[in-house]
């Protein structure tokens, strides 16, 4: 099955079925299923007016949207891959992936546009610019709204196949430098399919949530999900506690997807939630980062539906592991330690915990979690020695280190690769290290991730200045701002005189993290 089947269908035997209510302050617009497909026909038009062939790539740079979810489903239609672009990175960070991608159409938000133009320069390969929501006066760019409505609304009908690619979406590599995960049309459809099952999805009159950024693997293909069953998405612009909590108490939510950060905002800032009743909502579904145990328990008294957590990464599509409702409820008649689980396989789902040597260990014993299914990835753009080194026989090795119990239920324990996981985004620890060894005052330094109630993790960083050098923790986050995604920026340094390294130099990680994960029994998302 291709992507745009599920929507092409669902237009024909359900036209009139809200497809979207996207909701932004002070507005709700909604789409049916017929109008969300002959939009989505509009949209594949104009690329292929633009002159995009079959493979070709293209960025996309947006917060949340309905045009966002149909630039999926466009693009599935005639051929070329969309790489949607995370709003939050810094420009010189958007500069990097457009040009690895080879992307020669840039599909941009107004709000972004002067940022794009600053550097205009230094994309290679770019062709054509197109703005969404006005707002710009240059010639260069193309006003979105009339590139999309001059066209036909028919279905292309285009030989398009389910071995054929997707999408791209990057994920950090642990030299700082992003890596595209090619997905197809197979991986996607099959983890659709894992969803549908272990999410119950198909309820009448479903109705999901969506307020994670549709940039990211587990709002875009969660949503994907729904559509694949026909729900109606209730979509927000970007997420906000008190309209999440209102629009789960009042739009007839039957399903919600939240990274426990979320979670915790919504617990701690909306003083009546306890108070609040979500009489619709039939399932939560969190993941991406830690969760302290009495924050979720907590949302389950405060939600009162079932939760299921999911365990997975860009290169599996979205899942591969899931904690069940039976799990948790488990859990909470006398088995806590479930809680501290990442569940176990999903449907169609192999796993397996390794050794440095890739031999299977046994139960109970730590190695690096290795997942095999039809989920996963077809490899990483133009890095084949990278594609090598993580999917060996068909398994995709994750580098997180954890053990499995005799019942198959998966414990992560730390992080063979450095990733650190705060508040559901991936920060590589070496992107912050290259930001900061540009400052002329700085010898050495190491980032690491520590306990945070509200993210999961925050950034630490440890600095080693030159001598003489004064340095104060003001000064580097705003060094930092300037080279750095907001949410990359660390808000704490330590300031020593040397770090620990081993014989060859490398830098003992282990000993800096371990006084501030003491006690902490879960130590990675």
């Amino acid at each position: 099955m291709r992507l745009h089947d599920y929507l092409e269908y669902y237009a024909q035997v359900q036209p009139d079925v809200t497809f979207c209510e996207f909701v932004e302050p002070n507005s709700t617009q909604t789409m049916s299923y017929a109008e969300a497909n002959s939009r989505a026909n509009q949209m594949a038009r104009a690329m292929l007016d633009q002159g995009l062939q079959f493979g070709d790539r293209f960025t996309y740079l947006s917060r949340n949207s309905t045009d966002m979810i149909l630039m999926f489903y466009a693009a599935a239609k005639m051929g070329a891959i969309p790489i949607p672009l995370n709003y939050r990175l810094a420009p010189r960070e958007w500069s990097y992936i457009i040009n690895d991608s080879e992307a020669t159409l840039l599909i941009a938000d107004a709000e972004y546009i002067d940022s794009i133009q600053g550097i205009h320069n230094e994309l290679e390969h770019i062709k054509h610019y197109v703005a969404v929501g006005g707002g710009n006066n240059s010639d260069q760019w193309i006003d979105h709204e009339s590139w999309i409505t001059q066209n036909n609304d028919a279905n292309l009908n285009l030989r398009i196949n389910e071995e054929n690619q997707l999408y791209q979406m990057y994920t950090s590599g642990t030299t700082g430098l992003p890596k595209g995960a090619m997905i197809s049309h197979r991986s996607i459809d099959n983890n659709l399919g894992m969803l549908r099952r272990l999410l119950g999805l198909g309820r009448e009159n479903e109705r999901m949530l969506t307020v994670m950024p549709l940039y990211h693997a587990g709002g875009a293909v969660l949503s994907m999900a729904g559509v694949s069953e026909g729900a109606t998405m209730v979509l927000h612009k970007d997420f906000d506690p008190t309209a999440t909590i209102d629009s789960m108490a009042n739009d007839g939510i039957t399903m919600g997807l939240l990274v426990p950060a979320m979670i915790q905002a919504c617990l701690v800032e909306v003083p009546d939630i306890a108070e609040r009743k979500f009489p619709n909502l039939a399932i939560m579904c969190y993941g991406a980062s830690p969760i302290a145990e009495e924050t979720l328990r907590q949302a389950i008294k405060v939600f009162d539906c079932d939760f299921v957590q999911v365990f997975g990464m860009t290169e599996t599509s979205a899942v591969a592991t899931a904690l069940l409702p039976d799990d948790h409820q488990k859990a909470l008649a006398g088995n806590p330690e479930l809680l501290l689980s990442a569940g176990r396989q999903v449907l169609g789902t192999e796993i397996k915990i390794f050794d440095e040597h890739g031999v299977e260990v046994s139960r109970g014993t730590i190695g690096e979690i290795a997942i095999r299914g039809p989920q996963v990835m077809m490899g990483y753009w133009h890095l084949d020695e990278a594609t090598t080194k993580s999917i060996k026989d068909g398994w995709m090795f994750t580098g997180d280190a954890a053990t499995m119990d005799k019942d198959g239920y998966i414990y992560i324990q730390d992080r063979i690769k450095d990733m650190i996981v705060s508040g559901g985004e991936n920060i590589y620890p070496r992107e912050i290290e290259n930001a900061l060894f540009e400052h002329p005052d700085i010898a050495d330094v190491a980032a690491i991730g520590v306990p945070s109630e509200k993210w999961g993790e925050s950034i630490l960083a440890f600095v080693v200045p030159r001598d003489g050098a004064s340095l104060t923790t003001e000064q580097l986050i705003e060094f930092c701002r300037e080279r750095l995604a907001g949410f990359k920026v660390p808000r704490q340094f330590e300031f020593i005189d040397l770090l620990p390294r081993n014989a060859s130099g490398k830098v003992l990680k282990k000993e800096l993290r371990e006084p501030y994960w003491q006690g902490i029994d879960r130590r990675v998302g």
